[in-house]
C-alpha cells in the first residue's frame, strides 16, 4: 500500500454522536454500502462486458484516508453497518489493513465484506481476527463450467473454497446468486441445495439493469418468486424483525435459509435504511439515482465537518420515495455498470 492510499489513524473527524441521519420520508440510515474500487478480477455477463469498464484512475478514487473520513463522519451520524464492496475490493491494495482501521479504530459496530470469492479465501484468518460480521458472496451457478461461461473466467475452484472456508471458520455466509434470463431451472435447483445441509443464506437476486451495455434491460417475463415457488414447493416465508433487502423463506428439510431480492420491481424502498459511496466519491441515495452529492470535490476542497453534514442532510432531506422515481429523474440510455456504483 503506497502511501497515499495509507488508511489514517489520526481521525480527521470526531466519533462523537450527532444527530441520526433521517430522510425527507422519515426512514433513519444506519447503513453505508462503500465501494473502494470498481476493478474486478472476473468480468460477469450482467454486470459488465467482456472487456470489463472503463475503470477510473487511481487520483480519482478516493484515497483510504478519505474514505476513512468519511466512515467515522457516518459512524458519529448514527450508521452502525457498514459493508466493503467494489467492483471486488480484495483487488485493491490495502483492503484488509483498511478494513482493520474501520473496525478497530473507527469503531464500526457491523463490518461485513461483499466479495467474490476468488482471492478471498486466504484473507479469512485475518477477517475473523478483527470480527467481521459477515460475508456476501457472489457465485451465480454450481457449474464449473456455466461459472466460466457467466464469468469469463475459470475461477469456480476459488470460488467454492471460500464458501466451504468461510463456514469452517464460523463466519455469517450470505450466497448471492443473480437470476438472469439464462439461468436454468436446474441451476437454481442445484443452488437451493446447499441450504440443505449448510447453515447459509442463499439469497436469489433480480436481474437489474446494471450491465453497462447499451440499450434498454429486458427483464425476465415470469417473476422471481413465482419461479422459485414452482421450483421449489414448500417455501414457507418467515417474519423478520429487522429491515432488511431480502425476504427470507423455510424450505423442508433445508438447515440453511433462502431469500429473494426483488430490487428491480423495487418491493423493499419504503424501508430502505441506506446509502452508497461509489469509488469515486459520490454519495447515491439510491441504487437508482446518478448521485446526489460529490464527496470527493468536497473532501478535497477542504470542507469542514459541519459543512459535510449539512451537505449530506439537505441530499437526504430530497431523497426520492423509491427507486421508480429515482431513475425516471436520471432518463439514461446506457445502463450503468454496478462495479462503478458500488454492488
Amino acid at each position: 500500500m503506497n502511501a497515499r492510499n495509507q488508511p489514517s489513524t489520526n481521525p480527521s473527524v470526531s466519533n462523537h454522536r450527532t444527530n441520526p441521519l433521517v430522510d425527507n420520508h422519515g426512514r433513519t440510515i444506519t447503513y453505508l454500502r462503500l465501494a473502494i474500487t470498481d476493478r474486478c478480477n472476473l468480468r460477469c455477463a450482467y454486470c459488465m462486458g467482456e472487456e470489463g469498464v472503463d475503470s477510473v484512475g487511481h487520483g480519482q478514487t478516493l484515497s483510504y484516508e478519505e474514505l476513512t473520513r468519511l466512515v467515522r463522519w457516518f459512524v458519529a451520524s448514527g450508521v452502525t453497518k457498514v459493508r466493503i464492496t467494489g467492483g471486488e475490493p480484495l483487488v485493491r491494495r490495502g483492503c484488509i489493513d483498511f478494513m482493520r482501521i474501520l473496525k478497530e479504530e473507527v469503531g464500526v459496530e457491523e463490518l461485513f465484506l461483499t466479495t467474490n470469492g476468488v482471492e478471498t479465501a486466504r484473507f479469512l484468518p485475518e477477517l475473523v481476527a478483527m470480527g467481521l460480521a459477515g460475508i456476501n458472496l457472489s457465485l451465480d451457478t454450481l457449474d464449473p463450467g456455466r461459472f466460466e461461461l457467466i464469468t469469463r473466467r475459470n475461477y469456480f475452484d476459488r470460488v467454492f473454497l471460500t464458501l466451504e472456508e468461510s463456514l469452517q471458520y464460523g463466519i455469517p455466509l450470505k450466497i448471492n446468486s443473480v437470476v438472469a434470463a439464462w439461468t436454468t431451472d436446474d441451476e437454481i435447483r442445484q443452488l437451493a441445495s446447499l441450504i440443505k445441509e449448510r447453515n447459509l443464506t442463499l439469497r436469489f437476486i433480480e436481474h437489474m439493469p446494471f450491465s453497462g451495455k447499451d440499450g434498454p434491460f429486458v427483464p425476465s417475463s415470469e417473476g422471481l418468486l413465482h419461479r422459485l415457488q414452482r421450483l421449489l414447493p414448500g417455501m414457507t416465508e418467515l417474519e423478520q424483525s429487522t429491515i432488511s433487502t431480502a425476504r427470507l423463506f423455510w424450505l423442508p428439510g433445508a438447515r440453511g435459509t433462502l431469500g429473494i431480492i426483488e430490487g428491480h420491481s423495487r418491493k423493499f424502498c419504503g424501508s430502505c435504511n441506506k446509502v452508497r459511496i461509489t469509488p469515486q466519491g459520490m454519495l447515491k441515495a439510491c441504487l437508482y439515482d446518478h448521485g446526489v452529492l460529490d464527496l470527493r470535490a468536497l473532501l478535497r476542497n477542504g470542507c469542514s465537518d459541519s459543512e459535510l453534514g449539512e451537505r449530506v442532510t439537505h441530499c437526504l432531506g430530497n431523497r426520492f420515495g423509491d427507486g421508480r422515481l429515482a431513475e425516471q429523474s436520471c432518463g439514461h440510455h446506457t445502463e450503468p455498470s454496478m462495479a462503478s456504483i458500488g454492488g
